[in-house]
């Protein structure tokens, strides 16, 4: 194969991966996919609220312009091949680091949600792009003539592109405590959760008070940090869920809670936290539900926050009396258990906490 030939077939290569990189990060909508994108990546490595929102569109403008800068002349060598391997380098540094000390788990974001990727096999996506960069280098003339406004026309045209195709918004929804996240997801570890003992008085008969001790056997009352939604969420048993009105398995498990609600007299209350995205389907959820529950909705960065940005939908917790005792997330390894509510729902306090 020319010289010229090959040089053309890595440029398309690593085009399309860029811009397939940048697209992803926009599915399954721009706002919706951004904001994730921001609470789940960039929260996590300290960046402010007030500074994810631009950071996160000006990096998927970054990624889109280089994707149409490598196929363009100007530049190509002494501007973008070089910037292109300096910023995937940046990326093999981080995943890097995050591998080392979180170990090869979760996705890395490279591909937003379209295509989990976890840290090591995104490392080895980006060393391989290295690679085809470094032989693109080698393979290109050096640079003829070239125009400085035409390569920084395409980097903000690119950047502004994103920031009108995903404005930022103001998060209306009002600011709560959300209780610390425990290290178990099964049982909460806070030490204040004791049995409570009360004592109650029995009249036997008009002249004859016999004293008798009850035992509840039952956490201590504590606030969960959601009252602000539903005011009696920290009383007695209750079900909480984070779900998304278009998400599929967020409807399956809120049929199964139907179900297991619909066979029990004394299954707890539920309610519901949405995602605002795709809210118009909120009707149709609990037409598949099988029935309509109490519900709240919040943005998309708010969704996240409440319910962790580790964590994912569809989200369900068991709570008592305010105190998280289950939390069900995703549809991998911690996903909703019909089966396994059921029994600790049946279960006395003291035996939750072996």
């Amino acid at each position: 194969m020319k010289k010229e030939n090959l040089s053309w077939l890595l440029r398309l290569i690593i085009s399309a991966l860029f811009i397939v990189s940048a697209v992803a990060k926009l599915y399954p909508s721009p706002y919706f996919a951004i904001s994730t994108f921001e609470v789940k990546q960039l929260y996590t490595l300290g960046f402010s609220e007030a500074v994810a929102p631009y950071f996160s569109r000006i990096l998927i403008g970054i990624e889109f312009a280089l994707g149409i800068a490598i196929l363009s002349k100007d530049y190509l060598k002494k501007i973008t091949i070089p910037a292109t391997i300096l910023l995937l380098s940046v990326f093999v540094i981080h995943l890097s680091y995050t591998t080392f000390a979180s170990g090869n788990a979760g996705n890395c974001g490279c591909f937003g949600e379209l295509i989990p990727m976890t840290p090591v096999e995104a490392i080895i996506k980006n060393i391989i792009a290295i690679g085809l960069l470094i032989w693109l280098f080698k393979l290109l003339p050096a640079d003829k003539k070239s125009n400085f406004w035409l390569l920084s026309s395409i980097v903000l045209s690119c950047i502004l592109g994103l920031f009108m195709i995903a404005p930022m918004k103001v998060s209306a929804s009002p600011v709560i405590q959300i209780p610390t996240e425990t290290t178990n997801p099964g049982i909460s570890t806070d030490t204040t959760l004791n049995t409570v003992l009360s004592t109650v008085e029995k009249a036997i008969d008009s002249s004859n008070i016999v004293k008798e001790k009850i035992t509840v056997d039952e956490p201590t009352a504590k606030k969960s940090g959601f009252a602000n939604y539903f005011p009696t969420i920290d009383q007695d048993k209750k079900i909480l869920c984070f779900f998304a009105p278009g998400c599929d398995h967020c409807q399956e498990t809120a049929k199964q809670l139907t179900e297991m609600k619909r066979k029990d007299k004394n299954f707890p209350a539920v309610s519901i936290i949405f995602m605002d995205e795709e809210a118009d389907k909120i009707p149709d959820f609990f037409t598949a539900a099988g029935a309509k529950y109490p519900y709240q909705k919040v943005d998309v960065i708010s969704f996240w926050n409440l319910i962790g940005n580790t964590r994912d939908t569809p989200g369900v917790k068991y709570l008592w009396n305010g105190n998280e005792i289950l939390f069900y997330d995703g549809i991998n390894a911690n996903k909703f258990n019909g089966t396994e509510l059921k029994k600790s729902l049946k279960k006395p306090y003291s035996a939750l906490k072996k």
